[in-house]
Parts: C-alpha cells; structure tokens; sequence
C-alpha cells in the first residue's frame, strides 16, 4: 500500500510538473480599414488601443467588441492611457502632433505640437509626463500629463522607436538606426546615458521586468536582446522570429514575448536574470507584429489581417482586404 502511496505521489508530480503552453484562445473580427500599429492594452479598463492610420480602435478585452474610436488622426501610431488624470494621448505621426483624448468618451479634447514622425508614446508616473518618441526627428516631445502642455523637445542622439518607464524617474528606449538604448531622467527631460545592443541590430519594440531591472528589445536582426538597465550593457540575446514589432514581459510567468511579422510569437522564458531560453514559438497570421500585453490577467493580445496582391512591379505593400482585420487573445494553457 505504501508503494502505491509513493507511486501515485510521484505521478501526481509529474502531471504537476508538465509543462504549459500558449495558444490562441479567441479570435475577434473588427474589420475596418487601413493598417495598424501598436496594440496598448488598459488594464484598469479591460480595454485595448489599437492604432489604424487615421483613428485609435478601443476594444473590450473580454467581448471583443468595439466601444468606440479616437478620430481625426493622421498616421496613428502610440497610445499612452493616463488613467489617473482620466485622459489619454495618441501620437499622429505624418503631422508631428499628439491627439489628447477624454477616455471615457474619446472625444479630442486637445491637439499637441510634437516633432516629425512622432510614434511611440510612454507614460512615466512618478513625473507625471507623457513622453513621445519622434523617429525622423530624433527626439522626444515631453508633454505634462495634467495639463497637456509640451515642456521641451529633447534630442536623444538617434532614431526612437518604442520604450518604457522604469517607474522609479527613468524612461528608456532603443535607438534603431544606431542599434542602443537611450536613458532619460523623467523629472530633468535630460539624457543621462546610451549604451550599445551587441548582437542586435535595429531594436525597435521594448518590454522591461522592473523587479530584476532587465529590458527586452526587440532587433530587426532576428533577436532579442536583454540589458540590465542598472549596468547599461546587454546581458543575453535570444533568437526570435522576423520582423519583430512588438514586445512584452509578464513577471508572473517569467516570460518575455516578441511578435513577429513573418506569422510568429516568439516566448522566451527567464531561468534568471542573465539566463533565458527560448520556450516555444507560436504560429500567428502573417503581418502579427504588433502586441499588447495586460499584466492583471496575463493575456497576449496580437492583431493582423488578410492581405490582397502584392502591386505589380513589387513596389508598396499589399492591400489590407476590407473586413478582415481581428485580435486575437493568446493565452497559457495547461498541456
């Protein structure tokens, strides 16, 4: 009998111990035309923002349905949720300017002066600043949250995509065109450091785990590349898929995500700080490499479309096919 006991003990262990995985869970046609970019979700809000060219889509989380739209923007790209003064900011890039929304209604309330090609846009808290990260200008437009004023353009020495805070009075972002990580002290609008991302080329998305002061960027070379942000250097790179647009990091599970365009998620799992390896990669639709991640409930959201024929010649991108464009939830499952 205590040879069963012992027995079932240790099968009980191992069914305990299998691993788990992610998959899609639901898929949500939202249609509407135009493209996309960066997915943000609002987690106070079950809410997603969802950028499509010339408006922001706010979807429900849970229903996947559609609550309204920020409109009037010309090439959206960012969405930062400022939920504590109950207004958002979105970036409309072709005209340098940041859209200041009231989020409960979405209705305009203001438009910001920016810089050229302003894109990405990053809440930091404990300054209570929003700050916009302008590609072609190589600059950051630093806004007051509470009142919606722009307090200065900071240059950062390069070309910005998109970044975080570190929630203790620094923002971080890569500089893709010449492949480093710029720090910003939130409070002084100052640049305090660069260093470089060896072994990665054009970062673009980044995700940051604040517990063991790690940044995940996301390389067009086909990597992700982890830094202590503490030290300022690069730590591991890992292997993703193509095309990468978007990251995330869940401190629950451990795991770092990587989006990618060529129709792959890619996972890759933290055994400690300086070590990581890649734990699965997930098949997603071609053209998933925009995502968001809502750490309350620990769902990934991805977003892409079908596409029609490339133009003749091979010049331009394929046309999103009307009705087509949907989220989809991916989520951890047990095996």
């Amino acid at each position: 009998m205590r040879k069963l006991a012992v027995c079932l003990l240790a099968a009980s262990a191992v069914v305990l111990a299998q691993p788990s995985s992610y998959r899609i869970t639901h898929t949500y046609t939202l249609g509407g035309e135009g493209r996309w970019d960066y997915v943000v979700p609002d987690p106070p809000n079950h809410r997603v923002f969802i950028a499509r060219q010339d408006r922001v889509m706010v979807v429900d989380e849970d229903t996947g349905k559609l609550l309204g739209e920020v409109t009037g923007i010309d090439g959206a790209h960012g969405t930062a949720p400022v939920n504590s003064e109950g207004r958002g900011f979105a970036t409309s890039g072709n005209d340098g300017t940041v859209r200041m929304f009231d989020l409960k209604t979405f209705k305009v309330l203001d438009k910001i002066p920016a810089a050229e090609d302003a894109d990405a846009i990053v809440y930091d808290a404990p300054s209570g600043r929003v700050f916009t990260l302008n590609g072609d200008a190589h600059s950051s437009t630093v806004i007051d949250a509470q009142t919606g004023k722009p307090l200065v353009n900071l240059p950062l020495g390069g070309k910005p995509e998109y970044g975080v805070s570190a929630g203790d009075g620094k923002v971080y972002a890569n500089l893709t065109d010449i492949s480093e990580v710029v720090e910003i002290d939130a409070k002084n609008a100052t640049v305090t450091r660069h260093w470089p991302t060896p072994g990665c080329k054009q970062p673009v998305s980044m995700a940051i785990d604040t517990v063991h002061h790690r940044l995940f960027s996301g390389c067009r070379s086909g990597v992700m590349a982890v830094s202590d942000y503490q030290a300022g250097k690069v730590v591991a790179t890992l292997p993703i898929g193509t095309g990468v647009d978007g990251a995330g990091y869940d401190a629950a599970s451990g795991d770092a995500f990587a989006s990618n365009a060529n129709g792959t998620l890619s996972v890759i799992h933290q055994d400690s700080p300086d070590r990581y390896h890649v734990a699965q990669t997930i098949e997603t639709p071609q053209g998933s490499r925009n995502m968001g991640l809502d750490p309350t409930n620990h769902r990934v959201f991805v977003v892409s479309a079908k596409f029609g024929p490339a133009p003749a010649g091979g010049r331009g991108r394929a046309p999103v096919l009307a009705g087509t464009f949907s989220l989809m939830v991916i989520e951890r499952v047990s095996q």
